[in-house]
């Protein structure tokens, strides 16, 4: 794969990331079946493994860090994972403050049996937390030696502009990239996340390119809906009660069919819209089986023509994301009605 540099940081990664979601008890994978998908996905040109410490609540980092140091590829491979996900019924076992931050990457480096990570990501945004805090204990971090790039996942672009002036301000090191969610159905990320990220030579690896399983071709009109521990977990993003998402079931028929006329499969067309983006640098994949990742693999060859977008564009147009829910996050001000109303 031609490999593209990673924002401003000078580091080449490949614009297909492997994802260790399904790694663990989450993807009923053990670690035969694991390393085989690893092992496979660097064969074929993939030098970026991206995961969290949540993911099968650390069994993934397991996975993935045993391979490394089986294999002995540590030292090839672009290593990232992420903070903040409760680890535990202890509710300091979770969040982005300096007391947890300083704790987790330790727990992590352990897992993965080594000295670094190459790219620390704090998950998700914590309102309890001022920013610097947060910058600060990573900053620590990467001065001793641990890690080597902090970055962000599902951050507005507010978030990502406040934290590069708190980091210039403050002395901070500055995060180096942003994981969004962006898919052909989820393109929020267009209308502010992606254009920040440029303006700021942030990298950008986005997650769920295939929209949490509706762009893998399973979700087609008149078909049964799949079932899978996803929609269990998230009944939100997959129940077809749902208006918004029978609208995206509508939306996954049409792309789908487009993709049947351009002589591409939907997974290989979902794939090349993702990273044909100039602000994208990698689109995260996530394979539970080696089915899944040989239908993705060749989707990193593919340009997909001004025609063919301009089609994508009329059946989900830019910056739209047609169910919020899988936006990934939702800022407070949404979600607790407390805050939109005048105490009396």
């Amino acid at each position: 794969m031609e490999l593209r540099l990673f924002g401003r940081t000078g580091v080449k990664v490949s614009p297909l990331c492997l994802g260790g979601m399904m790694f663990g008890w989450w993807g009923e994978n053990g670690y035969e079946d694991s390393a085989k998908i690893i092992q496979r996905a660097v064969d074929a040109g993939i030098n970026f493994i991206d995961t969290a410490d949540v993911y099968s609540s650390g069994e993934s980092e397991e996975l993935i860090g045993r391979f490394l140091a089986e294999s002995g590829l540590r030292d090839q491979i672009v290593l990232a994972t992420k903070v903040h996900g409760s680890m535990g019924e202890d509710p300091n076992r979770g969040g982005n403050s300096r007391r947890w931050i300083t704790r987790s990457v330790d727990e992590s480096l352990r897992r993965l049996r080594t000295d670094w990570i190459d790219v620390y990501q704090v998950h998700r945004p914590d309102p309890a937390v001022d920013i610097d805090e947060t910058l600060g204990a990573l900053t620590d971090l990467v001065r001793a030696g641990k890690v080597r790039y902090i970055g962000t996942s599902t951050f507005p672009a507010t978030h990502i502009v406040e934290a590069q002036w708190a980091a210039e301000r403050r002395g901070r090191e500055r995060f180096a990239s942003e994981q969004p969610p962006y898919s052909m159905l989820v393109r929020g990320a267009e209308a502010e996340v992606l254009p920040s990220c440029q303006r700021y030579g942030i990298g950008v690896l986005s997650w769920s390119p295939l929209a949490g399983g509706w762009l893998s071709g399973r979700y087609r009109e008149g078909a049964a809906t799949p079932e899978s521990r996803r929609s269990v977990m998230l009944p939100a993003r997959y129940d077809m009660a749902m208006p918004e998402n029978q609208r995206k079931l509508y939306a996954a028929e049409a792309l789908a069919r487009l993709a049947e006329e351009s002589g591409l499969t939907l997974v290989e067309m979902a794939l090349a819209f993702v990273i044909g983006h100039p602000g994208v640098t990698s689109a995260i994949i996530g394979p539970r089986t080696m089915e899944h990742l040989e239908s993705q693999l060749g989707s990193a060859s593919v340009r997909l023509s001004d025609d063919v977008l301009d089609r994508i564009d009329e059946i989900v147009p830019p910056g739209v994301t047609i169910n919020p829910a899988d936006a990934g996050w939702r800022p407070s001000a949404l979600t607790d009605a407390t805050l939109r109303r005048r105490a009396v």
